[in-house]
């Protein structure tokens, strides 16, 4: 059996089910898109600032 596929203790505990590792890297993946999501919402009015502000040149 290769090291990959043996769920590694966490703390000295049990180890992590499949279940609970799938959890933890939804949430992890959740909050990054949140995050790129928000970057790029402020990326795009900083664009149309920009844009407004080259038309009033």
């Amino acid at each position: 059996m290769s090291e990959e596929s043996v769920p590694l203790p966490v703390g000295g505990g049990q180890p992590k089910g499949l279940l609970e590792q799938m959890e933890e890297l939804m949430a992890a993946l959740s909050a990054d898109l949140s995050a790129l999501g928000a970057d790029l919402q402020s990326a795009g009015e900083l664009r149309h600032t920009l844009a407004d502000e080259a038309d009033l040149a």
